[in-house]
């Protein structure tokens, strides 16, 4: 009976080794963000201070503030379905000349949560809707004083 015990002891040990132990690889976020991309007519750092007073105007948390032209933000948090969630952007500004930036915005659903192996903590999901990064274009192109034209979407 010992015999038994003994065995499917090393059995277990052998299967826990060849996985690799509890440790796993990180999910591959490949395709969870959406990006829309636009125009604005105005120098590039007034392009930034338009964007970081739209952040503001909008509440969104600033996480980042990047002089070079990068800006990382969250939504407030919501439940949906028992769950807490929030969107993150990622606002990306870059020079085409003088008088022109390209601002992108990327957006990934993330989700509060925990695993038996990992502490709490907001985890990207795959995003399905972009409206708000589509808001956020129309109103850096308003505060410039263009007409909002339909931004591109990747």
């Amino acid at each position: 009976m010992k015999i038994r015990y003994i065995w499917l002891l090393l059995v277990l040990l052998a299967a826990i080794a060849a996985t690799g132990g509890c440790a796993r690889a990180a999910r591959d976020t490949t395709g969870f963000s959406i990006t829309d991309t636009a125009t604005v007519n105005a120098p590039f750092s007034d392009a930034w201070q338009m964007a970081k007073a739209i952040l503001r105007e909008k509440d969104y948390d600033l996480y980042t503030r990047d002089k070079r032209g990068v800006f990382v933000a969250f939504s407030s948090q919501h439940h949906n379905l028992l769950r807490l969630n929030r969107t993150k952007f990622t606002v990306s500004l870059h020079p085409i000349s003088d008088s022109a930036t390209e601002v992108t915005v990327e957006s990934v659903l993330q989700v509060y949560g925990t695993t038996l192996l990992t502490y709490p903590g907001w985890h990207d999901r795959k995003t399905t809707r972009h409206e708000d990064a589509l808001d956020l274009l129309k109103a850096i192109q308003a505060k410039v004083g263009e007409a909002p034209a339909t931004p591109d979407k990747s």
